[in-house]
């Protein structure tokens, strides 16, 4: 059955002997006909221990024997699912205290999970019973204990309903609870090797984002050193593909040297905008140096020759994890010589026994190359030279590797996130290729994923499918926005706030108000989500945030203004109690504090003025701006009557010319870029 789904990674478990299903009517008519319990499976295809787990108990026949014998046994893609995962997640977590992928649970007929897990091994070990003894203790249950298996799946139920339920607290809106939230966060920080915790260690790009704004905010020089340390840590380190650009999804030990491998689509959609950021505000080469790697690796790996962007590249290749991406000292000793090779081996702590398994070593940057020339007693040039030329040829060999094996679905809340990255990366280096990547990939959502005013959520092997959920339509209006922002081509505006409007009329709870994660329409759970919290990705309310303020700074509709309001409240308690997981949504606080610089640029978009405007428009970290253009030669009429901030603007002295407002007020215009410059300081 599972050959038929347009999913990469239910397409690996198609042979599988388990009678797999997709989830869908077939298998839920077939558990409440036959009164079967179902066993659902959630994964994705770039997760390691999915594969290890699919290949230890679901290809082998004894237990894909008990499985077919006692269960309805249905498979889910949790990047086409987001809603299923994030319902069963909760009451997996609920029940054991974590949570993770691949992840079991078991589920009555109608839907109520009663018992479930994550990884379970094919037999008992280290205390843990094996999975066909759960199976078999699960099936049990079922059968002697009904009832109790129903309570428990009622009480979950519950509590998944309750997870989700949020009270509002319209005091709390104040600049004390951005300081509150700081301390929090800067409570967990490593302050040996930057990001958030301990171990496993994830990028925290949204709690870093914040950080920097923060910064903005307060002048504290932490914050800045927080997310400095972070980006140059996590940029030298084996979380990040030194040959190849790009990182990985996490790291495994707290000093980002060992990661799971897996290359995700958000996570380098919402690095490139974060080193982007941290560039702005800094001025570091190397994080230029980042988004200029990773954006090429996106373009020349992860996207679709007609536009989009593939979803993921798998950790492992010829079954093992990493195997693409290390080295041993023998093998670049024998690629570089000697002398040479043993400078490489230095600079990118490759030493002999390795760091990872079988004495691999994965390549990561401890020092910079004047000490360590001085060392080596070489020239600095030199050595830079040396691994110059050593990364071209380790990359040269590397390419006649068996690569990962990538997903190729294209997701549209993924694709809008990359392509705002995108979109920022341009107007920050100028880049043209980002922003063609960027359009042409907009395109294709809009070409194969948008109808009828609404979002689908997936593509994949020519089939569109599935309901938008919020993120789809919140990530997208951002990157709509974004596209405006860079082109000044109307019609982006147009979608992008035909887009939030969509958004609210099938999201907003009209009772207690933000956004669900499903539609008014969408297939009836047994829960309605309604997450505020940042997770790998930002949660979609708090794009929503950022989103309706800048329609309203563009607009001046105070409705728009009004509903940010209106979340932020719901959430406020949340985002003080645990403000780590509320990054992006504090982000948004900090903008409806500030009062935006409202700048509308009246001049022909190719002259030279015009130019030398928008690059001080787009030099220094300024995050609470938006920034309109007509152009009188354009032949776009209805600008300001779609733009109401282009409304009774026109050139001065027929120069072009740039209005600045901000806090209801408009200063003089100004026609040079110098003059602009001085205003938005």
């Amino acid at each position: 059955r599972l050959i038929h789904e347009t999913s990469p990674y239910l397409h690996q478990h198609a042979h599988n002997p388990v009678h797999w299903y997709a989830w869908g009517e077939e298998a839920l008519q077939r558990a409440k006909a036959e009164d079967m319990p179902i066993m659902l499976s959630i994964g994705y295809s770039a997760c390691h221990w999915c594969h290890v787990m699919a290949h230890e108990s679901f290809e082998n026949p004894d237990i894909a024997a008990i499985m077919n014998a006692h269960f309805v046994n249905v498979k889910v893609d949790r990047e086409e699912r987001p809603d299923l995962d994030e319902i069963y997640m909760n009451a997996v977590t609920t029940m054991t205290g974590s949570g993770g992928w691949p992840m079991t649970v078991f589920l009555t007929p109608e839907l109520k999970p009663f018992y479930g897990g994550t990884y379970f091994p094919p037999d008992d070990q280290h205390g843990r019973p094996g999975f066909p003894r759960i199976l078999q203790a699960v099936a049990q249950f079922y059968k002697d204990r009904r009832a109790d298996a129903e309570e428990q799946g009622d009480k979950l139920q519950a509590r998944v309903a309750e997870i989700t339920q949020f009270t509002s607290n319209t005091d709390a809106l104040d600049i004390d609870l951005m300081d509150r939230a700081f301390e929090g966060i800067s409570e967990t920080f490593d302050q040996v090797h930057g990001g958030f915790g301990t171990q496993p260690k994830f990028p925290g790009s949204m709690t870093l984002s914040f950080c920097l704004r923060e910064h903005l905010r307060t002048g504290n020089q932490t914050a800045l050193d927080m997310v400095t340390q972070s980006l140059h840590k996590m940029g030298n380190g084996g979380i990040y593909d030194q040959l190849g650009g790009g990182f990985h999804r996490y790291s495994v030990d707290a000093e980002w040297l060992v990661p799971h491998f897996e290359k995700m689509l958000y996570d380098n959609a919402l690095l490139v905008r974060m080193y982007v950021e941290g560039f702005q505000a800094t001025g570091d080469p190397m994080f230029q140096r980042i988004v200029e790697e990773t954006a090429t690796y996106l373009l020349r790996e992860m996207m679709q020759p007609g536009g989009g962007f593939y979803a993921a590249q798998d950790a492992d290749s010829e079954g093992e994890e990493g195997k693409f991406f290390v080295w041993t000292r023998e093998e670049i000793l024998g690629l570089l010589g000697e002398e040479k090779g043993a400078l490489f081996c230095l600079y990118y702590g490759v030493e002999e026994g390795g760091n990872f398994e079988y004495g691999a070593s994965i390549l990561h940057v401890d020092e910079e190359v004047e000490p360590l020339a001085a060392q080596m007693d070489v020239e600095p040039a030199y050595f830079r030279q040396v691994i110059a030329d050593g990364r071209q040829v380790l990359s040269d060999v590397r390419e006649r590797r068996v690569k990962p094996g990538r997903d190729d679905k294209i997701m549209t809340d993924w694709n809008g996130l990359m392509i705002g990255s995108m979109v920022q990366a341009y107007r920050v280096f100028g880049h043209r290729a980002y922003l063609s990547a960027a359009e042409g990939s907009m395109q294709f959502i809009l070409d194969t994923l948008y109808h009828d005013g609404r979002l689908l959520h997936v593509y994949n092997d020519g089939v569109a499918k599935l309901n938008g959920y919020l993120d789809d339509y919140a990530f997208l209006t951002d990157a709509l926005l974004d596209l405006y922002e860079a082109t000044f081509d109307t019609r982006w505006f147009e979608l992008g706030q035909a887009l939030m409007e969509t958004t609210v009329t099938q999201f907003w709870d009209d009772d207690g108000g933000g956004f669900f994660f499903t539609s008014a329409d969408h297939e009836q759970l047994i829960v309605r989500s309604k997450n505020p919290y940042d997770n790998a990705i930002p949660s979609g309310n708090a794009m929503c945030v950022h989103n309706l303020l800048r329609l309203s700074a563009f607009t001046g509709r105070s409705e728009y203004r009004d509903k940010a309001h209106q979340i932020l409240c719901i959430f406020s308690d949340y985002m003080e109690k645990a403000p780590g997981g509320f990054g992006h949504l504090l982000s948004g606080l900090a903008w409806h504090l500030k009062q935006p610089q409202e700048i509308a640029i009246i001049g022909a978009i190719d002259d030279e003025t015009t130019q030398a405007m928008l690059k001080a428009v787009n030099t220094g970290f300024r995050p609470y701006k938006v920034v309109a253009l007509y152009d009188p030669a354009s032949g776009q009429e209805r600008a300001a009557e779609i733009i109401p901030l282009l409304a009774n603007r026109s050139l001065v002295d027929g120069k072009t010319t740039a209005y600045v407002c901000k806090d209801f007020v408009c200063r003089q215009p100004v026609t040079t870029a110098e003059e602009l410059a001085a205003l938005l300081a």
